[in-house]
């Protein structure tokens, strides 16, 4: 049987109080409407349909090539968003699920449950539900006698006792497809809102004779929908939670889960060691046995196995095996540290490549350049890329010594085994084995303290 996922996405979200189209606000690393097609996705649908209203071509774009797209012009209700895929799917046979862009913490397991449950029971309409703590703004679940869902009361329109009800309506619903837009043309705005309930086509499908039944699910958290900055702040607590316990359960050590900021997509091998404080975002990978320490950032990025990362910052680079650095040190996007090479504290890297083994110690930066294996970079060093209009590059061969405090102005070349005497301002490339010293000749002035105004001893000087 054919499978359909409609995502109603096309709210404004002026609760948010922002200019972002509010379903693309994002949770752990991806726009909250991402993570419910993710979950539509693992019930392996045949079509999933994004209902997107005005101004949502940022939407459009996010999902293209994993959605079809249907205009709701005017804000009337979720009915009228639901009907909005009616040239799409209301001639299609199957089943259809409908859920909201604003809920990121539904999975694909929790759909695959009510598709599974609806269809076993036969119904027309099935409906997911929770026991809420606190039930104030969902929709109540009225039961009959028999314990039959009869109808699905709003916030603003039960009486007391409706309202008493703590078993709520998660806004996901799964349909007989031609049943549920067969429905949904009888659906009318008579109520406190003025708007047309997809809700109300339980009670209609119900007065026609049809199954109507309902899944209550163990999770209430998963169907925590996001209308302002608080609801995200709780969304993303709750999803980094997740992450958090998937990361735990697959062999990682987190020493503060509830301080440790990781993305969704994020990939960490077995006996990895994350300290608090430590955020990893985007499509990054770690490997095994690695040391993330308190402070550290890290974005799109590949960190091999056995790497130290120490109070600092990586962006978009890689580390290989068996690499360290920091504290307090910075690998900018396009930078690539090789195996068993160290970074010290306090140094920046920015389009760079470090070989094998070499080190930099500390205190330096290396811009747009390649270093070979086996090299030491002394402290505080400097690759002068930038000329003020164009970068250049700079390359400085297998096991060549570069001195403290030099500066490097590219482009230039320096070859294997050269030596740069420290404090040399190179300008010119270096050839195989030679030392280039480039710095002013030490000259000592005898006599130099008797020409200050106030000698050591506090007296004046002796003139000469």
């Amino acid at each position: 049987m054919q499978k359909f996922v409609i995502v109603l996405a096309a709210g404004n979200g002026t609760r948010m109080k922002s200019k972002l189209y509010k379903v693309l606000h994002p949770v752990c690393g991806l726009p909250m409407v991402q993570h419910v097609v993710n979950a539509a996705k693992e019930t392996k649908a045949d079509k999933i349909v994004t209902i997107v209203g005005a101004g949502s071509d940022q939407v459009k774009e996010l999902l293209a090539g994993q959605s079809d797209f249907a205009l709701q012009e005017k804000q009337l209700g979720t009915g009228d968003a639901v009907l909005a895929a009616k040239d799409l799917l209301s001639n299609q046979a199957g089943l259809t699920l409908v859920t909201t862009g604003d809920t990121p913490l539904f999975t694909g397991e929790t759909f695959n449950n009510l598709f599974k449950y609806h269809e076993e029971q036969k119904n027309a309409a099935t409906v997911l539900t929770a026991k809420a703590p606190d039930p104030f703004g969902y929709g109540r679940i009225i039961r009959d006698a028999q314990g039959h869902v009869e109808r699905i009361v709003e916030q603003k329109d039960g009486n007391a006792e409706e309202l008493a009800v703590d078993e709520i309506n998660t806004g996901v619903f799964c349909f007989d497809n031609q049943k549920l837009f067969h429905a949904l043309s009888k659906v009318t705005c008579d109520n406190a809102q003025g708007e047309y309930y997809l809700t109300d086509v339980l009670e209609i499908l119900r007065n026609e004779g049809e199954a109507v039944g309902a899944y209550k699910m163990a999770d209430f958290s998963q169907c925590l929908g996001v209308n302002d900055r608080v609801n995200l702040s709780i969304a993303t607590k709750l999803m980094q939670k997740r992450i958090n316990e998937k990361h735990m359960r697959n062999g990682v050590t987190f020493i503060d889960p509830d301080h440790t900021y990781i993305d969704i997509d994020v990939e960490i091998g077995q006996d990895t060691v994350i300290e608090p404080g430590v955020i990893i975002k985007g499509n990054t990978t770690i490997g095994s046995d690695c040391l993330i320490t308190s402070g550290s950032r890290i974005i799109d990025s590949k960190i091999g196995d056995h790497v130290t990362v120490t109070s600092s910052t990586i962006e978009k680079s890689e580390m290989e095996h068996n690499t360290d650095i920091g504290p307090n040190s910075h690998l900018r996007p396009q930078s690539l540290i090789k195996t068993g090479a160290h970074i010290g504290n306090f140094v920046e890297v920015k389009k760079a490549e470090v070989g094998v083994n070499t080190k930099v110690g500390h205190l330096t930066y290396i811009g747009d350049a390649t270093l070979g294996k086996e090299i030491n970079v002394g402290c505080g060093t400097i690759f002068s890329n930038y000329d003020g209009v164009h970068k250049h590059h700079t390359y400085v061969g297998d096991y060549s010594f570069v001195g403290a405090g030099s500066t490097l102005i590219a482009p230039i070349k320096v070859a294997d085994h050269a030596f740069i005497a420290a404090d040399s301002t190179i300008t010119k490339d270096v050839d195989k084995y030679d030392m280039a010293i480039a710095r002013g000749r030490q000259v000592n002035k005898p006599d130099y303290w008797f020409k200050l105004p106030v000698a050591e001893n506090g007296e004046e000087g002796e003139q000469k």
